[in-house]
C-alpha cells in the first residue's frame, strides 16, 4: 500500500485555479522530487498536503489514515483529519528558527509542546524530557550539529540554520518529510552541505516529498520526478525516464536548465 496517496486535488483562490486535479502516490521509503516552473501549482501543492492551505477538492492519505477529504464537513471528524497531519514534517525555504532560542532548543520544542498534552506528564515530567534531550541530540548529530548546541541561530551559517531545521522535523518522527525549496536561501557554497544531508536520508530509506530546482540532484536522489506545469501534472516517471522524455514540454524546460 502506498504512504501517500492524493487523489484529484484541486485548489482555487477566487477565480483562480491553481491546482487542476491531481492525482499521484508514493510508497513507504522513497524519494519523489516535484519540479516545474515558477507559478506551476508545486508549492501549493505541497501547502495542500501539509495542511498549510486547505484543498477545494480531493482526498489524502498518509500511512492508510485520510488526512484531507473534501467531502467532510464533521467538526469531530475534521478534528481526528487534524491528528493525522502529525504523520507529515515539512521543512521551510525560510529556516523558521526562534532567534532567542539555542540549537537545542529549537529542535526540543515541538516535542515538548507535545509531552505536555500526555496523561503521565506529571508523573514522569523529569524522564520524559530526558529523553526528548536525547533525541533531539540524535537527530542533531545525524545532521552533523553536535557540536553547535547551545549556538543561537545568529551564530549559525544558512546551511547550519537549514539543518537545525531538517532535525526538527525529524524529531517528530514523521512518515514522510516534505523540502519545499530546501536550498533556495542558500548561496552556491552551503547548498552542497543540505543535498549532503538530504541523500543520506534516501540512504536511510526516509520517505521524502521534494520540491526543487536543483535538476542534477533531483536525478541522483529521486525514485520518481513529477513535473508540473499551469496547476497539472503534464509528465512523471523515474529519472532515467523523465530526463530523457520525448514530452516537448518537458524538453523546453530542461533546455532553460542547460543554458
Amino acid at each position: 500500500m502506498a504512504i501517500l496517496e492524493v487523489k484529484d486535488i484541486t485548489k482555487s483562490f477566487g477565480k483562480a485555479k491553481i491546482l487542476k486535479g491531481i492525482s499521484f502516490s508514493l510508497e513507504e521509503g522513497n524519494v519523489l522530487s516535484i519540479i516545474g516552473s515558477s507559478g506551476s501549482g508545486k508549492t501549493t501543492l505541497l501547502r495542500c498536503i501539509n495542511g498549510l492551505d486547505t484543498a477545494t477538492t480531493g482526498k489524502i492519505t498518509v500511512n492508510g489514515q485520510t488526512v484531507f477529504d473534501s467531502d467532510i464537513t464533521d467538526k469531530n471528524q475534521l478534528k481526528e483529519l487534524n491528528k493525522n497531519k502529525q504523520n507529515i514534517g515539512l521543512v521551510f525555504q525560510q529556516f523558521n528558527l526562534f532567534p532567542q532560542y539555542t540549537t537545542l532548543e529549537n529542535v526540543t520544542l515541538a516535542m515538548k509542546l507535545q509531552a505536555k498534552r500526555r496523561d503521565d506528564y506529571k508523573k514522569k515530567r523529569k524522564e520524559i524530557l530526558d529523553e526528548i534531550d536525547k533525541t533531539a541530540k540524535y537527530f542533531l548529530d545525524k545532521v552533523g550539529l553536535s557540536d553547535k548546541l547551545d549556538l543561537y541561530p545568529c551564530q549559525l551559517s544558512g546551511g547550519q540554520q537549514q539543518r537545525v531545521s531538517i532535525a526538527r522535523a525529524l524529531a517528530l518522527r514523521p512518515k514522510i518529510l516534505f523540502f519545499d525549496e530546501p536550498t533556495s536561501a542558500l548561496d552556491p557554497e552551503l547548498t552542497g552541505e543540505i543535498l549532503k544531508t538530504i541523500r543520506q536520508l534516501a540512504e536511510d530509506n526516509m520517505t521524502m516529498v521534494i520540491v526543487t530546482h536543483e535538476m542534477n540532484f533531483a536525478k541522483d536522489v529521486s525514485d520518481q520526478i513529477i513535473f508540473m506545469d499551469n496547476g497539472i501534472i503534464c509528465g512523471r516517471g523515474t529519472p532515467d525516464e523523465f530526463f530523457n522524455s520525448d514530452n516537448e514540454r518537458i524538453r523546453q524546460f530542461l533546455q532553460s536548465y542547460q543554458k
